[in-house]
C-alpha cells in the first residue's frame, strides 16, 4: 500500500472510530509506528486530523483541548529542545511573564538554579515547579482554576496583568497560522493570554510545529505581536521565510 493510499484509510478509521493509535495502525498496516507518525504528521499539516498523544482525532472540532496529562507527552522531545533554546531569552535580572502551556512548564523547570528573577504566572503547575527555586521571587496569579489545564482565568487574573509591567513574557498556544494568528479553546484563557502578552515589552512564543496552521475557537492575537518564535525543525523553511516576513523573529531547533 502506498503512503497516500494508508493515510487515506487511517483518516476513514479516524473519522469512523473518533480516535486512531499509533501502535495499532502499525499492527494493521504492518509498518513500523515511525511510518505512520509521518502518516499521522502529514494528515495533521492537511488539516484533517489532530494529533494527540499516542494517535489522533479526526479534524473539524476547533474547541478540542486535550487534557494537561496528555499535552505533557505529545511532541516531548521538540519540547524539550524549545525549552532550552528559550533560556537564552531569559533577561539576566529582571521580570518574565509565564504562561500556562506545557513547553512554558518545560522552561520553568530548565531554569539555573543562578537565575535571579522576578517570575509571574497564572499556571498552577508552573508555580508549584518553581515554588523552591532559592533565585526566582514568584507572584502566582489568582483566579478561577480551569481543571483541564489548571491555569488561572476571569477578572482576578486580567486585572492582576493590567497592574505589571514585565521584561518578557513566553506565550503558549494551541495554534498558530499567519491568517487566525494565535488561537486557543478557552475565550476565558485566550483572555487572560492577551492580558499577559499586553503586560509585556517582549513576547515570546514557544510552540512546537505541529501548532503550525491549526486553529481553534478563541484567538488572542496575531503572529505580527509576537517578537521571536520559538519553535521545532519540523516548521518547514518557506513557512518560517514567511512568519519572519511579518517581522517576527524565528528560531527553529
Amino acid at each position: 500500500m502506498y503512503a497516500p493510499e494508508r493515510q487515506q484509510e487511517i483518516l476513514r478509521l479516524a473519522r469512523d472510530g473518533g480516535r486512531v493509535d499509533v501502535l495499532s495502525l502499525a499492527e494493521e498496516f504492518q509498518v513500523t509506528a515511525e511510518t505512520i507518525r509521518r502518516d499521522l504528521k502529514a494528515l495533521d499539516r492537511a488539516g484533517l486530523v489532530r494529533r494527540v498523544h499516542g494517535g489522533a482525532i479526526p479534524a473539524g472540532r476547533l474547541d478540542f483541548e486535550p487534557d494537561l496529562a496528555e499535552r505533557e507527552g505529545t511532541a516531548a522531545d521538540e519540547k524539550d529542545r524549545i525549552a532550552q533554546a528559550a533560556l537564552a531569552e531569559l533577561p539576566a535580572e529582571g521580570s518574565v511573564i509565564l504562561d500556562a502551556g506545557s513547553t512554558v512548564a518545560r522552561l520553568a523547570a530548565a531554569l539555573p538554579l543562578e537565575s535571579r528573577l522576578t517570575v509571574v504566572t497564572h499556571s498552577l503547575p508552573t508555580a508549584a515547579r518553581l515554588a523552591d527555586h532559592p533565585g526566582i521571587q514568584l507572584h502566582l496569579v489568582g483566579g478561577r482554576v480551569r481543571h483541564r489545564t489548571r491555569a488561572a482565568v476571569d477578572a482576578w487574573a486580567l486585572r492582576a496583568y493590567g497592574e505589571i509591567r514585565a521584561d518578557v513574557v513566553f506565550l503558549a498556544a494551541n495554534g498558530f497560522a499567519a491568517g487566525a494568528g494565535l488561537t486557543t479553546p478557552d475565550l476565558a484563557e485566550a483572555a487572560v493570554k492577551r492580558a499577559a502578552a499586553g503586560a509585556a515589552r517582549r513576547v515570546v512564543l514557544l510552540a512546537d510545529s505541529a501548532k503550525h496552521g491549526q486553529e481553534h475557537f478563541a484567538r488572542f492575537g496575531d503572529l505580527t505581536d509576537v517578537d521571536l518564535l520559538v519553535t521545532d525543525t519540523g516548521l518547514a523553511p518557506e513557512d518560517a521565510a514567511a512568519i519572519e516576513a511579518g517581522g517576527t523573529e524565528v528560531v527553529r531547533v
